[in-house]
């Protein structure tokens, strides 16, 4: 399901490009028959949620109360005047609020009269209000003398009122579980032989806790007239709402979170079996779940699937737990399936099967839930997420060491799962959680972490001040080793980058930036794979610069190609749509990138425009990307003895072979976000006698559970160098076999890289870390740098983002850091002083430590 709001509304005015309250028209909410047991109260804003794969209407929108219960749905005509606007983001937003107060409004109603405000911004209004004119619906204005009929109004004259108030009841709910101590607890030893840590101890007995829980979920009291009663959202109701059964587990990364996920579900497994029985006599029912199958699916992306499947060999007794992998060839069988104690599937399969009728999945009561790497669904319009949020089970736990990567909204989507109400209704998150955090409002950020501390548990590896840490890990020192140029890689680069700052200054305004985002994108992709080596960018300057500022692709098929690079060469372009990496890529006219998916309902809509550069678009105007083919995909190389190593190759090789003279066996893992740079390492690290392997995400699963085996072999011919991409394994594999990292270039988002760093200083290591970042001195790599640090400072809040732009200003500052054209330029160095002379300048550390 996606709501029907994709963006925060104003009041009645806004900023120039705010959207803003447009007005309201009454409609009905209909087929309220179907839903006999949900309640409205009087004065309830309700959720719209546009269901566009619904089988008997794509522009279906739902109506669900604050508890998140559907309770009807708008007219059909209604629905098919709106759901375009929503699809094409025409429609920023669209709230809905029952304009009556009735305690009985909806005992036995088949329908409910329903306020409907509508959110857009000033260039997009024209627009919708041409489109509800053509459909006959009347747009009450601010300046209509019935809009002060609007409910909205009295509601926005209660909210400064009832501000104090809500924050009291934030500031209480925190706390409540943390003040009662919950004991810690053993892992089944007859399902899990590893021994489990204190921590993990107490983790499991959490965990435990939030699944037997009796407790009202957070926000709900019983009231005193009878019934229960959300404190929020005012929402009654005569039935116990059911205790939120799961939680967050978000300890950080390296902790151990698999196996304390293990024994959970090994203790499922010895409670269904029960006490051993007297002859004759029947199980014993178990006390919080009645009899039946209790199975339970972990999800989790491809990378960690292999992970998953090490520990279940690691951890557990022989045949203690029966797995089914749900991957490649499987089972349509849901009996099948629920012989089984722990189902293992990834996002993307659910994604695939989210839209087929006969997926198992889909219709399977799970016992339990478990997201791993649950960041993966921070886009709420996703199809993976869609179809985790849909799967039917009363123990839902997300699992991620990153609950935020970019900005509080991440945890929207894991609300939304999680079905913790009212923070999934999207209206809901937004009005209490975003935006007071992007108005920069200190109780957004008290609000957030109050809320955080009800339902979650984390706890990070490195201690304060005067503690103790959680697990004794060998220190972890993290460098950043700065590089010069060569005399002709610098001359090519400043050439490269003067040209780009021209072009960013001749686009101008952001509108204009942002229609050529995709040209921006390239541009600033080239700059970063100079900075590794030259043989990464094509040597023709001409052929990184547009011929002017909007090219058609179609009479361009060598542009087409340039763009379509820019989704395989890059491996951290998304979709503007969907926000995820592009499916069967589609490249516009005007050459911006989309999903096929994404785009086509685009042009599905009333309006379809380029949601980019709004230029009209039609089913001739897409062009699927061709195939992006590199030489020297069998790392024969042509980085060999007919041309010189690149400055920062050179770098890496001096400190990898310091690196063997001290300890002949020691491992390295050296990333990169660029498959054709690992490509291009192999020959000449294969040239100075190390024995190497690769892992990338076009390896099959089974490939690369071989590879992470086959790297942790000790022994002379043993492999010592893994040239891993930061995507395949930056999550969820466990490469403790190394002692050293090397991030070979900078990644935009610093909890990526924390990610990989923590495949090797985790659990298991009994070595000291060393993580060196190589940065190109005087470079776009100095920015991401500043860029890293950025977004560190407003994740460090306990899971929040302070302050804050709306998403396509934020993108265009960043497009204009990259380049240099903001105001101030980090120094290089830092404080700390390197003396390798692989360096060539200066290294900086956490720890005061150098680089070699």
């Amino acid at each position: 399901m996606a709501a029907a709001s994709s963006s925060s509304g104003g009041g009645v005015g806004g900023g120039d490009d705010e959207p803003y309250l447009l007005g309201f028209f009454v409609s009905r909410i209909v087929g309220m028959r179907h839903y006999p047991r949900a309640r409205v109260a009087g004065r309830e804003t309700v959720g719209l949620v546009r269901q566009p794969l619904n089988r008997y209407d794509e522009n279906a929108i739902a109506v669900f109360n604050a508890r998140g219960e559907q309770v009807g749905h708008l007219p059909a005509a209604v629905a098919k005047t709106l759901a375009p606007l929503l699809d094409s983001h025409l429609l920023a937003a669209a709230h809905g609020i029952v304009p009556r107060s009735d305690s009985k409004i909806n005992s036995n109603a088949y329908s409910l009269p329903c306020q409907i405000h509508l959110f857009a911004t000033p260039d997009a209004a024209a627009v919708v209000e041409a489109v509800l004119q053509e459909a006959e619906i009347d747009l009450i204005h601010a300046n209509h003398p019935e809009f002060a009929l609007s409910q909205s109004a009295a509601v926005m004259e209660q909210t400064k009122k009832a501000d104090r108030d809500v924050d009291k009841l934030f500031s209480l709910v925190g706390g409540k579980e943390g003040k009662a101590r919950i004991p810690p607890m053993e892992a089944p030893g007859d399902v899990v032989r590893s021994e489990l840590f204190d921590h993990q101890k107490e983790a499991l007995g959490w965990m435990v806790h939030r699944e037997e829980t009796d407790d009202l979920p957070p926000f709900w009291e019983e009231a005193e007239d009878g019934g229960f009663e959300n404190v929020l959202t005012h929402q009654k109701t005569e039935e116990r709402p059911p205790p939120l059964k799961g939680g967050i587990f978000a300890d950080d990364m390296g902790l151990g979170k698999t196996l304390t996920l293990l024994s959970l579900i090994g203790r499922t497994k010895v409670r269904n079996v029960g006490v051993k029985k007297a002859k004759g006599a029947k199980r014993r029912k178990v006390e919080d779940a009645g009899e039946g199958p209790r199975t339970t699916l972990v999800v989790c992306p491809p990378s960690v699937f292999s992970s998953w499947v090490t520990q279940l060999e690691e951890h557990l007794e022989p045949g203690s737990l029966k797995v089914y992998m749900y991957h490649g060839e499987r089972t349509r069988d849901e009996e099948e399936l629920l012989k089984y104690d722990l189902v293992l599937t990834t996002y993307s399969i659910l994604g695939t099967e989210f839209e087929q009728e006969d997926s198992p999945v889909k219709h399977i009561e799970w016992f339990r839930v478990i997201l791993d790497e649950a960041h993966v669904i921070k886009n709420s319009t996703a199809r993976q997420t869609k179809a985790v949020i849909a799967l039917n089970t009363e123990r839902r736990w997300v699992v991620t060491g990153t609950p935020i990567q970019n900005s509080s909204f991440d945890l929207y989507p894991l609300m939304a799962f999680l079905k913790f109400q009212p923070f999934s209704i999207k209206s809901y998150w937004q009005k209490l959680i975003q935006r007071p955090l992007e108005k920069g409002n200190k109780t957004g950020l008290s609000r957030l972490q109050n809320l955080l501390g009800a339902i979650s548990l984390r706890r990070i590896k490195e201690a304060d001040i005067g503690t103790k840490s959680m697990i004794e890990l060998p220190p972890k020192t993290v460098l950043e080793c700065y590089i010069d140029l060569s005399a002709e890689e610098r001359e090519y680069y400043d050439r490269m980058e003067f040209e780009g700052k021209n072009i960013m200054q001749e686009f101008g305004d952001r509108d204009s930036i942002l229609r050529n985002y995709s040209t921006v994108l390239y541009f600033i992709l080239r700059l970063r794979q100079l900075c590794d080596d030259v043989s990464l960018c094509p040597l023709d300057m001409k052929s990184w610069l547009p011929s002017n500022s909007l090219e058609d692709v179609s009479k361009n098929p060598e542009l087409l190609k340039k763009l379509a690079s820019l989704v395989v060469d890059g491996d951290d372009f998304d979709c503007p749509i969907c926000l995820s990496p592009p499916t069967k890529t589609v490249i516009t006219s005007c050459t911006h990138i989309y999903c096929q998916t994404c785009i086509m309902k685009i042009l599905k809509s009333s309006s379809c425009r380029c949601p980019i550069c709004r230029r009209s678009l039609s089913k001739e105007d897409l062009f699927l990307a061709p195939d992006v083919k590199h030489s020297d995909e069998d790392g024969s190389g042509n980085l060999g003895s007919d041309r010189p190593l690149s400055s920062k190759v050179q770098a890496l090789l001096k400190m990898l072979k310091t690196s063997r003279t001290e300890d002949p066996l020691s491992k390295s893992v050296v990333f990169s976000q660029f498959k054709q740079m690992l490509i291009l390492l192999e020959a000449p690290l294969k040239n100075a006698g190390f024995n190497i392997l690769r892992l990338d995400g076009s390896m099959s699963m089974r490939k690369r559970l071989q590879v992470i085996k086959h790297f942790a072999h000790v022994g002379p011919d043993a492999p010592t160098v893994l040239l891993a991409s930061l995507k395949a394994a930056g999550t969820g594999v466990n490469l403790t076999a190394a002692s050293t990292v090397y991030l070979f270039d900078p990644w935009w988002n610093p909890g990526v890289e924390e990610q990989a760093m923590d495949r090797v200083h985790r659990i298991g290591q009994k070595k000291e870390v060393k993580v060196i970042r190589l940065i190109v001195k005087g470079s776009i790599e100095e920015r991401i740098l500043s860029l890293q640090e950025k977004k560190k400072r407003l994740i460090s809040s306990a899971f929040g983002k302070k302050g804050g732009k709306d998403d396509k200003e934020m993108r265009v500052e960043e497009l204009r850091m990259m380049l240099g054209l903001d105001k101030g330029r980090p120094v290089a160095g830092g404080s700390g002083s390197c003396p390798s002379e692989a360096c060539h300048t200066g290294a900086s550390s956490r720890d005061g430590g150098s680089c070699s």
